[in-house]
């Protein structure tokens, strides 16, 4: 039985009545919940039946507010968003596809870290873009993500280029872009992105403690905001001053970890590639440290 899961509100719904609608047995509805919690679906199940976790974005739940976001596809336990979201993409998805999975199995952060997720609690989600951008400009989409992701979600602020901090500095959302060139333009781009919403690893923050956005208001708020900022990428300067408006790195000492060493100092300005001028040097990628007073 594949038909349960399209059935689930955030009301409780009686086995019987499920049942009945999909023309089998209480004891076969029981049997398939239990199947699809396995796969980490946020099924609920009490005395008055079942029902999805409120605030998931189940494909009949989620209601997008532009263009991105569809298609859609919502998954259970994958190996990572980004794989099964390239692969549709090689297969021809178009701009504003996306893949939610409740489960990552190898779900992976900036710099090849593990990023960490519970079901039900975070949001993983991976979205297609098919920007028309030369390549020495694809430094300023992830710059323009973490905008998107700051003005939706209205929380603290961002490390460079994209870490969305809580206002105490502990990291409460990340994105990661991985992008496939043809010639000197972008392909296609692919954001993976990942927000502690109501549970968050050791250390890190959850969205909970400072909004009470469910997670599906928070993927609806930020699907909606960078397709409003997406324009920017033609206005670089105009980007990259809202940009400076919500970074906590600049006029911060930093230490930058990059392929070719750490560099150390203040972190001056953005430059209009996107990288950062560290001290009188530009990084253009790395792990950025924000540094206390003391260090």
């Amino acid at each position: 039985m594949a038909g349960l899961l399209p059935l689930l509100t955030e009301a409780y719904q009686s086995g019987e009545a499920l049942g009945k609608r999909l023309g089998v047995s209480r004891a076969a509805v029981a049997k398939e919940a239990k199947a699809l919690k396995a796969e980490g679906f946020p099924v609920e199940v009490g005395r008055k039946g079942y029902r999805i976790q409120p605030g998931t974005p189940l494909p009949h739940l989620f209601h997008p507010r532009g263009r991105l976001g569809t298609p859609y596809r919502y998954l259970g336990r994958v190996g990572s968003t980004q794989d099964v979201l390239r692969a549709w993409a090689e297969e021809g998805a178009p701009e504003g596809a996306l893949v939610l999975a409740e489960v990552q199995e190898r779900g992976r952060g900036r710099q090849g870290r593990p990023w960490e997720s519970r079901p039900g609690a975070s949001l993983t989600f991976s979205l297609l873009l098919r920007p028309r951008l030369p390549l020495p400009a694809l430094g300023l989409l992830p710059l323009l993500a973490g905008l998107a992701l700051w003005e939706a979600l209205g929380v603290g602020g961002l490390k460079w280029p994209n870490d969305l901090l809580a206002p105490d500095g502990r990291k409460l959302a990340g994105i990661l872009l991985e992008a496939k060139a043809e010639g000197e333009e972008v392909a296609y781009a692919l954001l993976g992105v990942g927000i502690n919403v109501a549970w968050a690893p050791a250390g890190a923050a959850a969205l909970a403690e400072f909004s009470p956005f469910s997670r599906r208001e928070a993927l609806e708020a930020f699907l909606e905001r960078l397709e409003a900022l997406l324009p920017l990428l033609e206005e670089p300067e105009a980007l990259l001053q809202r940009y400076r408006r919500a970074s906590y790195t600049l006029g911060r000492r930093v230490r930058v970890h990059t392929p070719r060493g750490p560099v150390e100092g203040m972190a001056e300005d953005l430059l209009p590639d996107g990288s950062l001028r560290v001290g009188g040097v530009r990084v253009g990628a790395g792990e950025v440290e924000l540094l206390r007073p003391q260090d």
